[in-house]
C-alpha cells in the first residue's frame, strides 16, 4: 500500500474517503474522535496546496435518503478543527456536487453528503464508483472503520482513479493492529473483555501465537470461570461459550500462555445502575445476582501483570462501564495501561466500546494508539486481510 507521502498530491484535487460515522444527538456531534483522527491527512493535503474533497457514510440508511443521517451536522465540528469554512453538497454524485469539486481552488475543502443514501455504495456498484471518481485526480483512503467492507468508496473507486494511497490514519491502524501485534516486544499482554467469547474466538486463536499473557474480564470471563468449576451465580453463560472457553484454556496450556481471570467481582440483580450492587467472592454469589464488573482484587492482580509488560493490546471493557457504579474496573485497567505508556510500553486500544470507555475517562492521550475501528479492528486483529487494504495493495 502506497503511503500519502509516496505519491504526488501537490496542487491536485484530492478525494479522501474518511470515516465521519460519528454519534449524533439531534444535530450535535456527541464524539469527534473519528473526525479528529482524519485531520492529519487533510492538513497534509492542504499543506501541499491541494483542494480536498471528503466523502463518508453515517449510519445505515440502506440506500435511501434519511435526513436524520445527513452529514451536514458534522460540518461545524469539521470547520472548527480545520479552522476554515467547508463547502457542503447535498448529494454525493450529483452533477452539481461533481462540478463543485472540479472547480475548487487550492486550500478549499468540500464535504459530500452521506454515501449510503445510494445503494450503489454498499453494493460496490461500478457506475456509482465511477461517479465518485469524478470528484478528484488523486484518491486517498483514510477510513479504517469501513476497511473490512468492499464498498464503492474504498474498493470499486480504485478502478477509475489513480494515483491512490492510504492516509496517515490507515497506515497507523495497519502498523499497530497488524505489524506490531505480530512482532511484539515481550512480554506481550492481551486484555480482553466485553460480552461473549464466541465473538472473539478468531482474535484469541490468532493472538495465541504471539501473546505471553491473556487477561480476561467483562461478561466473557464468566464462561472461563464456570468451565473451571467456579460459581458465577446468575451471570448468563451458555453452553457454546463454555465450550469455546474450554478449548481456549486448553490451547493456552499447549502454547504456554498464561490466562488471568478475576478473583473477585461486583454483582447486582440488574445490569443497569442499581442500588443493590456489592463486592463479592465467587463463592458468595446467589443465583439472583450477576457479575457486572471486576472487583478491586482483580484490578490489583491485573495491574501487577500489566506492570511487567512491554506491549499491551486491550479489546473489551471489564464491566458495564456505562453505569458509573460498574465502571471502576474498566477505569482501573485503563489507568494501569496508561501508566505503562509512560514507562515506554506500546499500548494499543482495539476500538469499539473500549475506545468509547477510554474517551469517557478522558484518557485518550494515555495510549500509544487508539483504533477508530470496531468490526474492522476485530478482523484485522484476527489476522484477516481487509478488502480496503488489499485493494490499495493491488493498485500500488
Amino acid at each position: 500500500m502506497n503511503s500519502i507521502q509516496d505519491i504526488d498530491v501537490k496542487n491536485k484535487h484530492v478525494l479522501i474517503r474518511v470515516d465521519f460515522n460519528v454519534p449524533l444527538s439531534g444535530k450535535m456531534v456527541v464524539s469527534n474522535f473519528r473526525i479528529k483522527a482524519a485531520i492529519p491527512t487533510i492538513q497534509y493535503c492542504l499543506s501541499q496546496n491541494c483542494s480536498v474533497i471528503l466523502m463518508s457514510h453515517l449510519g445505515r440508511p440502506k440506500g435511501s435518503v434519511n435526513p436524520e443521517l445527513s452529514l451536514e451536522p458534522v460540518l461545524p465540528e469539521l470547520e472548527s478543527l480545520l479552522k476554515k469554512k467547508v463547502i457542503f453538497s447535498e448529494n454525493c454524485v450529483s452533477d452539481a456536487a461533481i462540478s463543485t469539486s472540479q472547480k475548487l481552488d487550492s486550500g478549499e475543502v468540500h464535504l459530500l453528503e452521506n454515501l449510503r443514501f445510494h445503494i450503489g455504495e454498499t453494493e460496490n456498484d461500478s457506475e456509482f464508483s465511477y461517479c465518485l471518481s469524478q470528484h478528484g485526480q488523486v484518491f486517498i483512503n483514510d477510513a479504517f472503520g469501513t476497511a473490512h467492507r468492499a464498498h464503492a468508496s474504498n474498493v470499486g473507486i480504485l478502478d477509475y482513479i489513480s494515483p491512490c494511497a492510504g492516509g496517515m490514519l490507515l497506515e497507523n491502524e495497519r502498523k499497530y493492529l497488524s505489524n506490531i501485534i505480530q512482532a511484539p516486544e515481550h512480554p506481550f499482554v492481551v486484555v480482553l473483555g466485553g460480552s461473549k467469547v464466541s465473538g472473539k474466538i478468531e482474535l484469541i486463536s490468532h493472538l495465541m501465537s504471539f501473546a505471553d499473557h491473556f487477561i480476561i474480564g467483562g461478561a466473557m470471563a464468566y464462561a472461563f470461570l464456570k468451565v473451571k468449576g467456579v460459581n458465577v451465580g446468575g451471570s448468563p453463560v451458555d453452553e457454546e461459550n463454555m465450550r469455546i472457553a474450554g478449548k481456549i484454556l486448553n490451547d493456552a496450556r499447549i502454547n504456554h500462555v498464561e490466562i488471568h481471570l478475576p478473583p473477585d467481582t461486583v454483582v447486582s440483580k440488574d445490569i443497569f445502575e442499581s442500588p443493590d450492587w456489592r463486592l463479592s467472592d465467587f463463592d458468595d454469589i446467589s443465583d439472583m445476582e450477576m457479575g457486572v464488573d471486576i472487583g478491586p482484587e482483580s484490578a490489583a492482580h491485573f495491574n501487577e501483570v500489566l506492570s511487567r509488560s512491554k506491549t499491551i493490546l486491550w479489546n473489551g471493557p471489564m464491566g458495564v462501564f456505562e453505569s458509573p457504579s460498574f465502571a471502576k474496573g474498566t477505569y482501573a485497567v485503563a489507568s494501569a495501561i496508561s501508566e505503562m505508556t509512560k514507562h515506554g510500553s506500546v499500548t494499543i486500544v482495539g476500538g469499539g466500546d473500549t475506545a468509547t470507555a477510554v474517551q469517557s475517562f478522558d484518557l485518550m492521550s494515555g495510549f500509544t494508539h487508539v483504533s477508530t475501528g470496531g468490526g474492522a479492528s476485530l478482523e484485522l486483529l484476527s489476522g484477516k486481510y481487509l478488502p480496503a487494504f488489499k485493494a490499495l495493495d493491488d493498485h500500488e
